[in-house]
């Protein structure tokens, strides 16, 4: 089974329902949520999630999303290592850099983001929510 780590914008667009990226999110978590799919993501989404989802919306869907979230999605540790090799990468956003080095730690082959642009040589597929499931759907013919 295929493991894809997911970035914070991805989720936000899921759980805030943004509507020009909403449908494709959604398509990727119910591949999760039928277990065709194993989803990660780090700490770091989950804390930016909360800030950003209080702020939107409101403390208590934060809250109420990221339980809900958490039966779906597993989470990847970020240590001092990975902290270590993000300051040295080189990325513009250390965010990314973080997310990045955290996917290949844990061993994952892909990372679904819509921030392609700020992975420059990755190591490992960085693809948008469409151009995953454009993948996966011409796999599976």
């Amino acid at each position: 089974m295929q493991k894809i780590f997911i970035d914070t914008d991805i989720i936000l667009d899921l759980l805030a329902e943004r509507q020009q990226f909403y449908e494709n999110a959604a398509a990727l978590f119910t591949l999760i949520d039928r277990g065709k799919i194993l989803g990660f993501t780090s700490p770091v989404v989950f804390a930016n999630l909360h800030y950003i989802l209080s702020k939107q919306l409101s403390k208590k869907y934060a809250i109420t999303s990221l339980k809900k979230l958490r039966t779906l999605i597993q989470i990847v540790p970020v240590d001092e290592k990975i902290i270590d090799l993000s300051l040295e990468s080189g990325f513009t956003d250390f965010e990314d850099a973080i997310q990045y080095h955290t996917a290949i730690s844990a061993g994952l082959s892909t990372l679904i983001t819509r921030n392609i642009k700020d992975y420059k040589n990755p190591t490992i597929t960085v693809c948008s929510p469409e151009e995953y499931l454009r993948m996966r759907s011409s796999q599976n013919k």
